[in-house]
């Protein structure tokens, strides 16, 4: 997969960058990953899984590492720079993909919180997956309204972001008109979805199903 690297709001930042040969149109996600101060990197499981989970399902896709992490220029900005960092790397994967129809975004924990502020300034983004998004943490209340539908997914055992926490912010979300939120659990399945068989595949499984079903879909 080439190494990429591309220009950010504070200097170089490091991706990789996966497309889809001889498919000008196919469809490109993004994939965020978690918490930079608490060792997340485009390389972790989570995100690792999801971003070829996407890739099997056709899509062009790309994940990066957030500033002052791996070989990104720049350091921790408490969320604020980050969003920059995310709509930088999308600004990239669409002008490299500009017959793109459909354009997703994904992230996990940390990566979660920054997708769905992301949501909120693209328009064009059809639709999202939120893996374990921390709301016990961080306030998710900007998503007013929610600008596009997208599944919520996280482990019942989760004890970094509570599981309680996640049901108030999608019964927040399910009040809101023209969008569908769908949340799914993953029995046992602790924040980082730890053991591949029972947890991993069943959760890169149920994304893979949401996605493949929305694809098919002409609504938001």
């Amino acid at each position: 997969m080439p190494e990429l690297i591309f220009p950010g709001p504070e200097g170089r930042l490091e991706g990789r960058y996966h497309p889809q040969p001889g498919k000008p149109d196919a469809p490109i996600a993004i994939v965020l990953h978690p918490h930079p101060q608490y060792g997340g990197t485009m390389n972790n499981r989570v995100v690792y899984n999801l971003h070829y989970a996407f890739h099997n399902m056709g899509f062009t896709v790309m994940r990066f590492n957030f500033r002052g992490v791996g070989r990104s220029q720049g350091e921790f900005d408490q969320g604020v720079g980050e969003l920059s960092d995310a709509a930088s790397a999308l600004d990239y994967l669409q002008a490299m993909n500009p017959n793109s129809k459909h354009c997703w975004v994904a992230g996990f924990s940390f990566g979660a919180w920054i997708g769905m502020q992301l949501l909120m300034r693209r328009p064009e983004i059809t639709g999202f997956i939120s893996v374990a998004p921390p709301a016990n943490m961080y306030d998710f209340s900007f998503l007013a309204p929610c600008p596009s539908s997208g599944l919520i997914i996280n482990g019942t055992a989760d004890r970094v972001a509570p599981p309680k926490d996640t049901h108030a912010l999608v019964g927040k979300l399910r009040e809101q008109k023209g969008i569908t939120v769908t949340h799914e659990e993953i029995e046992g399945a602790d924040h980082f979805f730890r053991d591949d068989e029972q947890h991993m595949k069943p959760m890169i499984s149920t994304v893979q199903s949401y996605v493949r079903r929305r694809l098919t879909e002409t609504t938001r």
